[in-house]
């Protein structure tokens, strides 16, 4: 299973939010099929078992925001791999619950 980590940063935007930027970007791949993924407050959570299928997802999230006007978008992607054993996003985070007092 792999989890990644992407975050989309639009610059030149005309105000200092990006949330409508990385709204687009999420929607545009939320019919993806081999894929889920999770928001979160400084990025989005990609979870699939093919790295081409997060690759592909990367790609359209960057395009969609480059397809809104915007000439230059940062995209931070930060990747886990592991093929062992299938680990979900929500498993990944129980773990880290049982471990805090």
């Amino acid at each position: 299973m792999i989890q990644a980590e992407i975050s989309i940063y639009p610059i030149a935007t005309r105000t200092t939010s990006a949330s409508f930027y990385i709204a687009k970007a999420i929607e545009s791949i939320k019919n993806m099929d081999n894929i889920r993924y999770e928001i979160n407050s400084m990025g989005t959570v990609l979870e699939s078992d093919s790295i081409d299928v997060i690759y592909d997802a990367s790609k359209k999230m960057m395009e969609t925001v480059h397809n809104l006007g915007i000439t230059r978008v940062e995209v931070i992607l930060k990747i886990d791999s592991r093929n062992d054993k299938q680990v979900k996003m929500e498993e990944k985070i129980e773990s880290i619950k049982k471990q805090i007092d």
